[in-house]
């Protein structure tokens, strides 16, 4: 797949949704049912993580196909799933605690820390 950049109202649109929905497509190429989960947006990327590890089922499949669609603040949109920069994850834990933290330590603890590393993707946008 070819990616481009989130255009400046897809990113303040999904940045600021309260939750975006996440699918992955099976090898043939038809999508798994949406899952909803947290997303934030550090400077122009947006970022999801599994607030369940990285065996949590959407997570394995997104990171194993690599493509997938979102729905999230009014956007759809057929994306890559990438692996981050290995300097943005303390921006990205930040960004949790900013957005979600009214929501209590244990549950943003899920999505922000060291342990949540690697559970970090990168959604970028495919070309159309």
């Amino acid at each position: 797949m070819t990616t481009t950049t989130w255009t400046t109202d897809e990113l303040a649109s999904i940045g600021e949704a309260e939750e975006l929905h996440v699918s992955s497509f099976r090898s043939d190429g038809t999508l798994r049912p949406f899952v909803t989960i947290w997303v934030v947006r550090v400077d122009d990327a947006i970022y999801i993580r599994s607030a369940y590890g990285s065996d949590n089922p959407w997570f394995r499949r997104a990171k194993a196909s690599g493509t997938g669609r979102i729905h999230a603040g009014g956007i759809e949109a057929d994306v890559t799933f990438a692996e981050p920069d290995d300097d943005v994850h303390a921006d990205i834990d930040a960004a949790y605690h900013a957005k979600y933290d009214r929501y209590g330590p244990k549950i943003v603890g899920t999505v922000a820390g060291t342990h949540a590393i690697e559970t970090t993707l990168r959604v970028l946008p495919n070309a159309d």
